[in-house]
């Protein structure tokens, strides 16, 4: 099948986009020093591609992504980095023989651990963004109380969010310092193996953590794009026109309900788009595009994106589809 065979809106990658991703990488943070988070693309068909390149353990969003990534065989050491109340799914794989290690940013949270089955913890420090992590000052009582309870402590993670699109790049880098130092502090409280953060906006910038959670990277988007990292753009949804006016704007059946639109709208190479609705993409271009012709959008975000989409489509150099990948890690 040829990706123009396609039902749109279609999840498409370049297979050679993905490859080159993989191994700089790979390069970049050889084995442990990356931990991928597999919510920029729930597939399991791709993590194993990172496990091949030596990237064994791994970070969830979701305990459905702990779940999945434990039954593909993938469950050597999983890092799910969000907090839950209730850990009994977690605790069933921890008993099938699959390490989980859990974020708790609270007693509760270390409760509902413990009470789960689930047997190491990693403390959760608030680096500056608003969501979930202790007080730096709180967390080696955190640990303490994480300890009593019989949890293992492996160390820290946070999270430097809010600064993965912050430019200029010295900028970033000198505010990331400023968040890791947070969290070195709150380690030499904890104490454990880890240090874990940064995602691909500071992939290179952060040098603080022992190990990087990024994500992102392996498919790319808009965002991350505009940063002048070294990995290419590799995920697009193909989409067909679907109708024209004639010298003034185009419309494609890929709208709101097939991208992920918190960072604003799409790219579409060679085109200005103007808006997105459910299911469609309005966008202008010189000369235009005729109805029932092929383009390609690219999302602003990717992580969103992948969870609209069933199935992604591995594209070889002339457009053929190599191989079609569930991406079975979607929902919770």
């Amino acid at each position: 099948m040829h990706a123009s065979e396609l039902q749109t809106p279609a999840a498409v990658v370049d297979a050679e986009a993905l490859d080159l991703n993989l191994s700089a990488m790979t390069a970049a943070l050889p084995g442990p020093r990356l931990r991928p988070h597999v919510k920029a693309h729930k597939t399991t068909a791709l993590a194993a591609r990172q496990a091949a390149a030596g990237h064994r353990g791994f970070t969830c969003a979701t305990i459905r992504e702990v779940e999945g990534m434990a039954a593909a065989g993938l469950g050597e050491d999983l890092l799910l980095a969000n907090e839950v109340v209730d850990a009994h799914r977690l605790g069933a794989v921890v008993a099938d023989g699959g390490r989980v290690t859990l974020a708790v940013d609270s007693p509760a949270t270390v409760a509902a651990a413990a009470s789960g089955g689930v047997r190491e913890i990693l403390i959760d420090v608030n680096v500056g963004m608003p969501r979930c992590g202790c007080d730096p000052a709180d967390a080696g009582r955190l640990a303490d109380t994480a300890r009593a309870a019989g949890l293992g402590v492996r160390g820290v993670m946070g999270y430097e969010g809010h600064l993965m699109m912050e430019q200029p790049r010295g900028e970033r880098g000198a505010k990331t310092e400023a968040a890791m130092a947070l969290l070195v502090r709150a380690h030499a409280d904890v104490g454990g193996e880890l240090i874990s953060g940064g995602g691909t906006g500071t992939y290179d910038i952060n040098t603080w953590v022992n190990e990087i959670q990024a994500g992102s990277y392996a498919l790319m988007d808009t965002a991350y794009g505009s940063l002048g990292l070294p990995f290419v753009q590799a995920l697009f949804i193909e989409a067909t026109v679907i109708s024209v006016n004639q010298g003034h704007w185009a419309v494609a059946d890929c709208g709101l309900k097939a991208l992920g639109m918190d960072h604003g709208n799409p790219s579409i190479p060679g085109a200005k788009v103007w808006f997105c609705s459910d299911e469609h993409v309005t966008f202008s271009a010189d000369p235009l595009p005729a109805v029932g012709d092929r383009i390609r959008v690219i999302p602003a975000h990717v992580d969103p994106t992948m969870a609209l989409h069933q199935a992604l489509h591995l594209l070889g150099p002339d457009g053929t589809v190599t191989e079609t990948w569930e991406i079975d890690l979607r929902g919770w």
